[in-house]
């Protein structure tokens, strides 16, 4: 649960990109190639006021129908992005309109890999330093800049001021917020509200993980069959079995009733 402070600090609607949007289970997605999403991300100019992107799977979907207090921050968010192949199935089982994939680590390799120059300013929030030296070494960026916020910093309030002036005194074209949901983007929205940073944050989750060799991605075939959750989960049983085995599958219910109201089934 977040702390009511924070919560005050949700933001309401931001205008959204322009492009082609799907609307699921109450919020916009884009519905773009990766391509065309990196492309308008990197038109960005550093010095724009700071704008943030979420990439949501199914267990944060789930969170989102269950706690009123998250949903502001994907509704603040400039643009919204499904990173769940198992979301994208289940709408098409149930002729649902399904919004592009692109998930947080897609986004985040090609956005390295083809739009951010080795020499360009980064600001990184989260992994620990281990992780990020992997990163400098795998990527070859060399201005990263890196602050990692202690677990429950949502709740303390000197530690989330840290965390704020750490991104508004280190600007950079692209923050990647590596935190978790919905702590990365309770900051992001709060960075957007306070109007003193600038650049695009990226709340990507774990995405960065493969970059930095921490976790191997499934084959290709498995990512495609939306069996990548399988594949991590046999990977760290202990950490992702209840996301995945108890939390996550609400998504079917969720998926089906919109289909439902709809009138689709």
């Amino acid at each position: 649960m977040l702390d009511g402070s924070l919560q005050a600090q949700a933001a309401t609607t931001a205008p959204a990109p322009p492009g082609e949007a799907i609307r699921l289970l109450g919020l916009e997605f884009a519905n773009r190639p990766l391509p065309e999403v990196a492309a308008s991300l990197a038109a960005r100019p550093a010095d724009a006021p700071f704008a943030y992107v979420v990439t949501a799977n199914s267990h944060q979907l789930v969170r989102l129908s269950q706690e009123a207090e998250m949903r502001p921050l994907y509704e603040g968010a400039w643009l919204r992005l499904l990173g769940s192949r198992v979301v994208f199935k289940l709408c098409r089982m149930l002729a649902l309109p399904a919004p592009a994939v692109i998930s947080g680590y897609e986004l985040s390799a090609h956005l390295i890999a083809r739009e951010i120059d080795r020499d360009e300013p980064v600001a990184l929030l989260g992994l620990g330093p281990q992780g990020v030296a992997s990163l400098k070494a795998r990527t070859g960026l060399r201005c990263l800049d890196h602050h990692n916020p202690p677990a429950g910093f949502e709740n303390d309030h000197a530690a989330f001021e840290k965390a704020l002036r750490f991104i508004e005194t280190h600007p950079a074209r692209f923050t990647f917020l590596a935190m978790g949901a919905p702590q990365q983007c309770l900051l992001a929205d709060a960075l957007r509200q306070r109007g003193r940073a600038t650049g695009t944050g990226l709340c990507i989750g774990e995405g960065l993980l493969p970059l930095t060799g921490q976790e191997r991605r499934a084959p290709r075939a498995v990512q495609q069959m939306g069996l990548e959750w399988a594949w991590r989960l046999a990977q760290d049983p202990k950490r992702l079995a209840r996301r995945y085995l108890v939390e996550s599958p609400a998504i079917v219910g969720l998926l089906r009733q919109e289909a439902q109201d709809r009138g689709l089934i």
